[in-house]
C-alpha cells in the first residue's frame, strides 16, 4: 500500500470510530459533548504535546498528537451533525489557505527574505478578508501571557519600536526592578501587581533579543523545580521524615546538593 493510500484508509478508519462512539449504541459520554465541553479538553491536550515536545520522546509526541487530532475530530464530526461542516471542509479549508499563502511555493511570486514573505502572508490575509487589528497585528489572548507578551514584543520590534540592543532591555529591566522595589515600601500598595507585571514583561523582551522562547524557558525551569524538590522529598524519606517534620535548614541542605550534583538537569518526572 503507497504511503498517500495509507494516510487515506487510516484517517477513514478513526473517523468512522469516532462517528461509531457517538452513534446509536455507541458511548453515552461521547454522545454528550458539545463544543463548549471539548474546549478545556482541547486546550488541555495541547499543552500535553508541547509536554511531550520537551520531552523529545517520539513515542510520547506520537500518543499526544493522536490525543490532539481525536479532539479536532470529535469537534468536526459534531459540526458535521449539525450540517456545519466535515473534517474533510476543515481539511480542505486549511490546504487552499496554506496554498493562497505561499505564492512564492505554489505560484509565481518571489521571496528572498523574510521581510519579503512577511509582506507576502500579510497581503494574502487581507485578501482574504482578515483585516489587520492595529499595527501589531492579532496576538490571541488565549496564549499563555508570557507568549503573548513575546509575540507583542516581535510585533513591535518589526515596526522600529525596540530598542537597538539588549542592553537597552536589560536597562528597562532594571528600571522596572526599582520600580516594583518602590511599590513594596508600601505593603498594601495596588501598584504592586502592576509592577511586576512591568518586571515580567521587560525579562521577555530580553529573552526576545536573546533568541529565547521564555515560556519554554519558564516550563523548564518549573520541571526543574519539582525534580529537585522530589530529590528533597526521597533524601527526608530515607531519614524517615517528610518536608512538614523538617526545617527549612534541612530542606534547603539538600536542595543545595542536589543543584551541586545537577540532579535537577534530568527530565522530570512523567516526563519519560
Amino acid at each position: 500500500m503507497d504511503k498517500k493510500a495509507d494516510i487515506d484508509a487510516a484517517i477513514s478508519e478513526f473517523m468512522a470510530i469516532v462517528r461509531r462512539l457517538r452513534g446509536p449504541g455507541g458511548c453515552s459520554w461521547d454522545a454528550k459533548q458539545t463544543p463548549e465541553t471539548l474546549k478545556t479538553y482541547v486546550l488541555e491536550e495541547a499543552y500535553e504535546v508541547i509536554e511531550a515536545l520537551d520531552s523529545r520522546d517520539p513515542a510520547k509526541i506520537r500518543e499526544e498528537l493522536g490525543d490532539l487530532l481525536l479532539h479536532l475530530v470529535f469537534l468536526s464530526d459534531i459540526y458535521q451533525e449539525k450540517g456545519d461542516f466535515s473534517f474533510a471542509d476543515v481539511v480542505k479549508g486549511i490546504s487552499a489557505k496554506m496554498i493562497h499563502r505561499h505564492p512564492h511555493v505554489f505560484g509565481e511570486e518571489k521571496a528572498e527574505n523574510i521581510e519579503e514573505l512577511r509582506a507576502i502572508w500579510r497581503r494574502a490575509k487581507e485578501q482574504e478578508g482578515k483585516k489587520p487589528e492595529g499595527s501589531l497585528g492579532k496576538v490571541s489572548a488565549a496564549l499563555p501571557a508570557l507568549t503573548q507578551a513575546q509575540r507583542l514584543g516581535e510585533a513591535a520590534a518589526r515596526l522600529g519600536f525596540d530598542w537597538p540592543d539588549v542592553e537597552g532591555a536589560l536597562a528597562k529591566v532594571e528600571e522596572e526592578w526599582q520600580e516594583f522595589r518602590q511599590a513594596l515600601m508600601n505593603p498594601f500598595d495596588p501598584a504592586q501587581e502592576e509592577e511586576l507585571g512591568d518586571v515580567l514583561f521587560a525579562l521577555v523582551n530580553v529573552a526576545r533579543f536573546l533568541n529565547i522562547d521564555s515560556e519554554g524557558a519558564l516550563r523548564r525551569t518549573v520541571y526543574k523545580f519539582v525534580k529537585r524538590f522530589h530529590v528533597v522529598e526521597r533524601t527526608l524519606a530515607k531519614a524517615g521524615k517528610t518536608p512538614e517534620t523538617s526545617t527549612l535548614e534541612e530542606m534547603d541542605a539538600i536542595w543545595e546538593a542536589a543543584k551541586a550534583k545537577k540532579t535537577d538537569q534530568e527530565e522530570p518526572e512523567g516526563q519519560r
